[in-house]
């Protein structure tokens, strides 16, 4: 079989067309994936992309096309002597472009000259695969009253910083004149998503893989289920110290149960049925690398309020709902079944997937690595989407069926006409947390699960068994160790509580309202750092209190879930030490993309806004 010839090698300084545009920069090849046929080039400013042949042309053509063209512009190279990029106290970007040309209309005898840093363009030449030019590119080459400089997307920004002046305008957005949202796409940096034109091509083997790798995989693959199983037997104890560790095993033929297992697989097919009923928004996903935009069914809390009248309803009619309590760990192991064949089937139906339908952390070739983090990003009969489903529907909703068991058997085992104050707290405060996320389902659709990491073992087992059977271990803690809480105690809990889901829903819903329209009057007091991408980076309001101020009020959150177990057993608190590792982890993941995204404007943001999650601390 014959090798493809490799035009451009490793090291080789090139020019590079910005993917949506006919605007070329200087880049430089990092390598080449022959599976693909993409270069992957970066930026001076540390961009990485992905790039087709066409798409790169040499730094030679570019010196002969725009030589003719830099003798007719005079004026620009003697101003450029004086009024270099490197040395200019006064910028302007392609987004100010308009601004910059009004005010100068307004104030004529200025000295200063303007210097406008736009890219060089190819004459005669559009292979643009955005039928929307960028009307900030449009701007920049249609003012005539600047000096035109060729830059690369990093020099735009890029400019020698100064005592009085950062290297980017941190600004207000009605500072941007009318600029329109679809003119710079605004967002919070822990969800920044794939920008379609930069990766329409097929996804390359996964080359960086998470969670230990190849190896790692096995191990996650065997320690996630011992896990569940440890926490629901050590939970079961009548000490439940670590002490007495480890539980003693329980008999192979008790952890099957037929009954519990049809009782999971008629609640998910319950939950399937809720979900494809022509009831609720249909809201559109972000693009996908082929620029398609799915569209999702999202009558999250519809369902969850028929649930809760189907309970209603079967324990009006004397069904023993403290079932969930005694069966727990059958029901657990019926869940994990479930899901694990769900898993095969994912991985079988990937291998049939077309390439462009891959997930980029998905695809490294290894099996058990493939298997346990998913290959196919949006895995889907007709048009039920398994992964947005499984993420949202029978785990989370059946959390609070759980909870509300829970709160049934504690009754009964402690003979209480009445649940606990502090069972009350946990299923209230749970409740609360999953109501208000279905109530704002659409907001799922921009987070790194949906966007980026394919379906497999990995969110199939966390969805269906991580969820609803160790989140709920707060209550299933209670049953068997109840906790007497103070007036005081309550109220300093339910304070607790209160300040962590301000946090996490003003923090969000910011960042949502920033996304949709950045030009909105009403956020005109917010500042943002734009990149070389087009997009901002949200560094006012909570955004600018720490990266990532959802996770501050969702940690809050879990103190005020634990809080009510006592602090008699490490135990209850279990989910706030997951909780603190999970988010620290995804702080990592987050790191690295956006800064691979972004280069020197994340290195901006990271010193503007030097808090990851906790101010002062971390």
């Amino acid at each position: 079989m014959r090798m493809p010839t490799v035009k451009y090698q490793r090291g080789d300084t090139v020019m590079g067309r910005w993917p949506g545009s006919s605007l070329y920069y200087e880049v430089k090849v990092q390598n080449f994936d022959s599976n693909s046929q993409l270069y992957t080039v970066i930026y001076k400013d540390g961009t990485e992309l992905e790039l087709k042949e066409q798409d790169i042309k040499s730094a030679l053509a570019f010196q002969n096309n725009t030589r003719s063209r830099s003798r007719s512009r005079s004026p620009g190279r003697r101003r450029s002597r004086s009024r270099s990029p490197g040395r200019t106290t006064r910028r302007s970007s392609s987004r100010t472009a308009a601004v910059t040309e009004t005010a100068t209309r307004k104030e004529p005898k200025v000295k200063d000259v303007e210097v406008l840093l736009i890219p060089l363009t190819l004459p005669k030449e559009s292979n643009s695969n955005n039928k929307h030019e960028n009307k900030e590119e449009t701007s920049a080459t249609t003012t005539t009253t600047t000096t035109t400089v060729s830059q690369s997307p990093a020099s735009k920004n890029e400019v020698e910083p100064e005592r009085s002046q950062s290297r980017y305008n941190l600004r207000r957005r009605k500072d941007d004149g009318e600029a329109k949202p679809v003119e710079a796409t605004a967002q919070a940096p822990e969800e920044a998503e794939v920008k379609p034109a930069a990766a329409a091509a097929p996804a390359a083997a996964s080359t960086s893989l998470d969670f230990g790798g190849k190896i790692g995989a096995y191990f996650w693959l065997l320690f996630l289920p011992a896990w569940v199983l440890f926490l629901v037997l050590q939970g079961n104890r009548v000490d439940p110290s670590l002490m007495n560790f480890p539980p003693p095993l329980p008999a192979v033929q008790s952890l099957w149960d037929v009954q519990a297992l049809g009782i999971v697989v008629v609640w998910m097919l319950f939950q399937a049925l809720l979900y494809v009923l022509p009831v609720g928004k249909l809201s559109e996903g972000m693009p996908l690398r082929s620029g398609e935009r799915l569209k999702y069914r999202t009558n999250g809390f519809f369902a969850i309020m028929v649930s809760a009248m189907a309970v209603a309803a079967a324990f009006h009619q004397g069904v023993d709902l403290t079932y969930i309590h005694s069966h727990f760990l059958q029901l657990a192991v019926a869940a994990f079944l479930i899901s694990l064949l769900l898993s095969v089937y994912l991985y079988i139906r990937s291998r049939n997937a077309p390439a462009e339908q891959l997930a980029l952390g998905g695809n490294s070739g290894s099996v058990m690595y493939d298997f346990f983090k998913g290959r196919e990003l949006n895995p889907r009969i007709k048009n039920f989407d398994l992964k947005f489903f499984c993420e949202m529907r029978p785990g989370l909703i059946g959390w609070c069926m759980i909870n509300f068991g829970m709160a049934l058997a504690e009754m009964k085992q402690q003979g209480l006409e009445a649940p606990s104050p502090a069972m009350i707290l946990v299923n209230v405060f749970q409740l609360l947390y999953v109501v208000d996320g279905l109530w704002n389902e659409e907001a799922i659709l921009t987070t790194m699960d949906l966007m980026h990491d394919g379906f497999g073992f990995m969110l199939a087992f966390g969805d269906l068994v991580w969820v609803p059977f160790t989140y709920t271990l707060q209550a299933y803690y209670l049953v068997s160790h109840p906790n007497p809480l103070s007036p005081a105690c309550l109220a300093l809990i339910i304070t607790v509580k209160l300040v962590g889901f301000y946090i996490f829903r003003k923090s969000n819903s910011e960042k949502n309202a920033f996304r949709r329209n950045p030009a909105d009057p009403q956020l005109s007091h917010l500042k943002s750092i734009p990149t070389a991408t087009g997009k901002s980076l949200l560094v006012s309001g909570w955004w600018g209190v720490v990266r990532h101020p959802n996770y501050l009020g969702d940690l809050t959150m879990a103190l005020a879930w634990s809080l009510p177990c006592g602090f008699s057993h490490l135990l209850p608190w279990y989910y706030m030490i997951y909780f603190i590792i999970l988010l620290v982890h995804r702080d990592s993941r987050d790191m690295s993309d956006c800064r691979r995204k972004y280069g020197s404007a994340w290195d901006e943001y990271c010193r503007t806004v030097p808090y990851r999650i906790i101010p002062r601390v971390y």
